[in-house]
């Protein structure tokens, strides 16, 4: 009798625990795209709904699924790792490594990979104003009467969704997983029941039901692409969530389970519709017999609060990957976790995310009226990983120019495809993704391009450093004793901490320390790259401290880990001189004068480099600067 290893039971089970957490954090979003994408597909567009159109519809879901989860994502896309970690943040910085030597292409792949965050960002606000409006619209089946009571519920659950995000997601994370496998169940245990009284619809399986459904429908088939894309809201998690779970798991979750209780639903919700046209009022809900309903609405309420968890959850970790690499100015990062390094929150992102999410509640009213806006944000995203992913497998990968345009073609068509088909949803509220998107790319480039002329302005009116040493060994002032660090982003250049210490005081410390900290283009910084030493003449010493762009920047931890730089550190014996410039807005070149000032009021709001980078305050001495820009 064959017996399994203990090392295949153990692989095994935590494939299988690994995969629970990614049902119940990555598949949130998609597991909750059943309550709105049949009802906006035909609703919205006013679809007859006969068996030509319903069975069209369906198929148009079953293959836009495969197309785009299946093989465009889980297929491709999660190859295209930054050592382990996957999200729209690791996807450029892994496209701008492979265009690094042409400056045009490295600043193109740059903004259109800003804007994929930004639309991020815009995600991070419809998807909990929409699941949650989607479930909670639910009373109307119930109980018309209560409609009026919709957006009220609606924003208290938001207020609650957001006020507890300062506790974190570790204590209630346990119970996502089987939450969701509840919810996933409860899929297709529904939509199994309608499919048993109408299996024809099975058919739909079939990509002929599709092409006829273009072919004969005409334009309304085409725009109705606008809301089929509902159907994969939240693809985009699968290689967000990589580096947490791995690709294993979150594929073998997909398809074994996932997929099939989706596909199951709308089919079901399908099926339904061709034996009761009535029920387009809100297919999912009806799909519950009535002395279940206000449990099915319980439950599809807490998916949606699940789904919404992790889309805001990643918000955080864009927004601190952007951060790290430059891109937004120095805010608090708490630990939620103990355990999980990635369980983080961001308090000033936590209220813009609020606000913006209950502003569009109170403006949008409606799931239906969201839709629009959704499917905008949804396509932006995926279409620029499709243009990214295609940059890593030419430069990267290496692969030849046709064998990149026979797989990123099909990627592009469709996604193009879905584009067109929503761009008549702008006026209608697809506006509100693309300017939210504006708005954050208009703060990330401004911050990127004011903190280059600002680096610009202390470089040109700083002296260089080693001709400064040199003056310092011929000319030697009174030193004493203890380490100065002298935090600085121009390690040529002698910092104006430095300067004003050597003016004011009238000594040097016994050793002084010219200390650089970088961001480097992949999650976690190896080893062997995190410090770099360079010992200069008297007693001086420059040093390179690197993070990856997922790691906080403890810089005391890693300095007492240095132990090639003359001494020891010492913390207690250690000062830390830091120059914190002033911005002042001129008409100089470089950025228009409201940009000057935009970069100016997030200078004076953005976290102190000291607290950003864990500087004890009882060991700090900070100076100010003026610097024009």
């Amino acid at each position: 009798m064959h017996t399994q290893s203990p090392d295949t039971t153990g692989t095994r089970a935590r494939l299988s625990a690994l995969a629970l957490g990614a049902i119940g954090v990555v598949y949130g979003d998609l597991g909750t795209s059943p309550l709105y994408t049949m009802k906006e597909t035909f609703g919205t567009h006013g679809l007859p709904l006969d068996e030509m159109h319903v069975l069209g519809v369906l198929s148009l879901v079953f293959w836009t699924l495969m197309l785009v989860v299946s093989i465009k994502y889980a297929g491709f896309i999660m190859r295209a790792d930054n050592k382990g970690e996957g999200g729209i943040m690791a996807l450029t910085a892994l496209a701008q490594r492979g265009v690094r030597e042409n400056r045009r292409v490295y600043w193109a792949v740059t903004m259109l990979g800003l804007f994929g965050a930004a639309l991020f960002f815009g995600d991070g606000v419809i998807t909990p104003a929409m699941s949650v409006l989607s479930a909670v619209e639910g009373l109307k089946v119930a109980a018309p009467q209560l409609e009026h009571f919709v957006v009220p519920i609606t924003v208290v659950i938001l207020l609650g969704l957001f006020w507890i995000q300062k506790r974190g997601s570790a204590r209630v994370g346990a119970v996502f997983g089987p939450i969701m496998c509840l919810w996933f169940v409860t899929l297709a245990v529904a939509g199994v029941v309608q499919i048993v009284e109408h299996p024809y619809v099975l058919k739909a399986l079939s990509p002929h039901y599709a092409v006829h459904f273009f072919t004969h429908g005409g334009l309304p088939s085409f725009l109705a692409l606008g809301s089929v894309v509902l159907c994969i809201t939240g693809a985009e998690a699968l290689y967000a969530d990589m580096g947490h779970f791995g690709k294993q798991p979150i594929r073998f979750a997909w398809f074994s389970f996932v997929m099939p209780a989706l596909v199951l639903n709308y089919f079901g919700q399908g099926a339904l519709l061709l034996s009761d046209p009535k029920a387009i009022e809100n297919p999912f809900f009806l799909l519950a017999p009535s002395a279940l309903l206000l449990p099915f609405i319980v439950l599809a309420t807490v998916a949606t609060v699940i789904a919404s968890q992790a889309v805001i959850s990643g918000a955080y970790s864009v927004a601190r990957e952007a951060i790290q690499l430059g891109f937004l100015p120095r805010m608090q990062i708490r630990h939620t976790s103990r355990e999980t390094i990635g369980q983080i929150y961001l308090p000033w992102i936590n209220r813009m995310l609020l606000v913006l999410t209950l502003a569009v509640v109170l403006g949008f009213r409606s799931s239906s009226n969201l839709a629009a806006a959704y499917g905008i944000a949804v396509v932006g995203t995926m279409t620029i990983d499709a243009v990214l992913v295609m940059i890593v497998f030419r430069r990267l990968w290496q692969w030849s120019t046709p064998r990149v345009w026979a797989v990123g073609s099909v990627f592009l068509v469709v996604d193009f495809g879905f584009l067109a088909a929503n761009a008549d949803k702008v006026e209608h509220g697809g506006w509100f993704p693309l300017v939210l998107g504006a708005l954050m790319f208009t703060v990330m480039t401004t911050w990127r391009r004011g903190r280059e002329l600002v680096m610009r302005e202390v470089r040109q009116a700083g002296l260089a450093l080693e001709p400064f040493i040199s003056s310092i060994v011929m000319h030697p002032p009174l030193r004493v004793p203890g380490t100065a660090v002298f935090l600085t982003s121009n390690p040529e250049g002698v910092p104006n901490a430095l300067l004003h210490n050597l003016k004011h005081n009238k000594v040097l410390h016994e050793r002084n320390v010219i200390l650089t900290v970088e961001t480097v283009d992949t999650p976690v910084a190896e080893a062997d790259e995190r410090v770099q030493v360079q010992h200069l003449s008297d007693n001086f010493h420059k040093l390179t401290v690197r993070f990856g762009f997922a790691e906080d920047a403890d810089v005391p931890q890693v300095l007492l880990s240095v132990r090639d730089c003359g001494l020891p550190f010492d913390l207690m014996d250690t000062t830390f001189f830091l120059s914190r410039e002033s911005i002042v807005a001129t008409d100089r070149p470089g950025m228009a004068l409201w940009r000057d000032k935009l970069f100016a009021f997030l200078q004076r709001n953005a976290l102190p480099a000291t607290a950003f980078f864990q500087i004890p305050g009882n060991r700090l001495i900070e100076l100010g600067t003026q610097v024009e820009i």
